[in-house]
């Protein structure tokens, strides 16, 4: 029962979370979702915090470790298409987040895109705790297929990346159906991102940079 209660009240969250932002939903709306009482959430959970990291838990938890093998058997290849070949590996793992809920890929971008626009500082913190080597992992991966690259400019890239990332993913549904109306073609998740990967490895490794403006003092 316990085990049922927990459960029931990650998938309120997480529903309510996705569509609405983490700010924007109260405990109040997540236990009359999940039909329980708010003791039910503090004692499986204890705070809204700990509810937003856990719903972000179980993704991650499946996500990571697949990361790190995929990154392990990666052969190199350095430049855009390195990063390319980098990206279309993490295409299976990603849409394995799709065994722990329908649609969960795109549930668990638009999640993380909520935690940036929302400034949820304590995911950031949480994410580099429980699976920050994999991450450095990965970002390390990337900065060695552009080894020309400031590590400055590979923040920017890299954060500009997410974005159209989480764009793309929260707006698959309306994509595909333009791509359907537009050019009478059926696209589903998969060709989304595979859409997305060669633009966004693009921009990771374009050799144009513009310099920082300076003001100047009339």
């Amino acid at each position: 029962m316990a085990k049922t209660t927990k459960a029931d009240i990650l998938d309120a969250a997480e529903h309510l979370f996705s569509k609405q932002g983490f700010t924007q939903t109260s405990m109040r709306e997540i236990t009359a979702a999940a039909n329980v009482n708010l003791a039910s959430v503090n004692y499986h959970f204890g705070s809204k915090k700990n509810l937003i990291q856990a719903v972000l838990k179980r993704y991650f938890d499946l996500l990571m470790p697949e990361v790190k093998t995929t990154l392990k058997k990666l052969p190199f290849n350095d430049g855009s298409e390195g990063v390319a070949q980098l990206l279309r590996a993490l295409i299976k793992p990603m849409l394995k987040l799709n065994q722990i809920q329908p649609n969960g890929t795109a549930t668990f971008v638009q999640l993380l895109g909520r935690g940036y626009n929302e400034t949820q500082g304590h995911l950031r913190r949480f994410i580099m705790t429980d699976y920050g080597s994999t991450v450095r992992t990965l970002v390390s991966e990337i900065q060695r297929r552009l080894p020309s690259l400031a590590q400055e400019e590979l923040f920017w890239r890299l954060h500009f990346a997410m974005g159209s990332f989480v764009f793309s993913m929260a707006s698959a549904q309306a994509l595909t159906e333009i791509a359907e109306s537009d050019f009478d073609k059926h696209v589903d998740i998969n060709q989304v991102i595979s859409h997305l990967v060669p633009f966004v490895a693009q921009g990771l490794a374009d050799d144009l940079v513009f310099p920082a403006s300076t003001s100047e003092e009339g």
